[in-house]
């Protein structure tokens, strides 16, 4: 299958990062929100992140025009019935996203292929929700999208060969390097990672060091470019807890206990950058 035209429903952070790089690439897009407002900020963001990369000289002005003529914004599901793949960025909420697989599910015709950007949700399960199991497949992106080169594509239990080629086909032609895993939560760079970041909040908790020095530790002593606690504050606390939720449930081993604090900076909406604050503030 050769994908001309992607749906993306979600404008946050995900969705529009997904929709800048296939607009890039010379790809139409579809980008669907509950609301216009939110689908205008989306479109917003695309166009200032374009307009970095044209102050870096890594654009033109021309290529700007051209990948925003490729973005379409919208509200209306209907919308999508142009695209060969419809890739679902909302909120990483099982429920929610039965809810719009479903919904999307009876609309889109049956050779459309639906892929969610989920970071920890079955996609076993959540092909199942759908009628289309053979070509539902898991199509993780990593934040910032236009600049992350890896995409994970997860495989669910029925994931056709012929639907996880064509999806790995349009990451190549996005620029990305994509990676071929099996279906388990967390697949394979946030099963490592979350946890990680979780033991970073633990010992930030304990008192050990200060959220810099532990930072500063991580950076310097293993030669990560950002530490664990100010990735948390860029992925989203919320989001942290929410992984770390479901492979508690799904393990069922106490070594993915969310740490206290991080269930309490949670509650208390210190979310991460999104919100102006988390563990440090923005």
């Amino acid at each position: 299958m050769d994908i001309q035209t992607v749906g993306i429903i979600g404008a946050g952070t995900m969705g529009n990062g997904i929709a800048q790089a296939c607009a890039v690439s010379g790809i139409r897009v579809v980008m669907v929100d509950i609301a216009q407002a939110a689908v205008d900020k989306g479109v917003a963001t695309i166009s200032g992140s374009l307009d970095r990369l044209i102050k870096k000289d890594k654009l033109t002005e021309a290529q700007k025009a051209d990948a925003l003529k490729l973005v379409q914004g919208s509200t209306n599901y209907e919308d999508l019935k142009a695209a060969q793949l419809v890739i679902e960025a909302a909120t990483e909420n099982h429920g929610l996203k039965t809810k719009i697989l479903q919904q999307i599910d009876a609309l889109l015709g049956p050779e459309v292929i639906i892929a969610s950007n989920t970071s920890s949700i079955s996609i076993t399960q959540l092909a199942a929700d759908t009628k289309r199991p053979d070509r539902f497949i898991g199509m993780h992106f990593f934040n910032p999208v236009p600049m992350m080169a890896l995409v994970e594509l997860i495989r669910g239990y029925l994931t056709s060969d012929a639907t996880h080629d064509a999806v790995k086909a349009l990451a190549l032609k996005l620029g990305k390097s994509p990676i071929t895993v099996k279906n388990a939560p967390g697949f394979v760079v946030n099963r490592i990672l979350v946890p990680m970041i979780n033991e970073a909040f633990f010992v930030l908790a304990e008192g050990l060091a200060t959220a810099e020095d532990i930072d500063a530790g991580m950076k310097l002593g293993c030669n990560q470019p950002i530490g664990p606690l100010a990735l948390a504050d860029m992925i989203g606390l919320d989001v942290c807890l929410a992984v770390m939720e479901v492979y508690l449930e799904e393990f069922g081993d106490s070594k993915y206990r969310p740490c206290p604090l991080l269930k309490e900076m949670v509650a208390a909406g210190q979310l991460g950058r999104k919100t102006g604050r988390g563990v440090y503030t923005y």
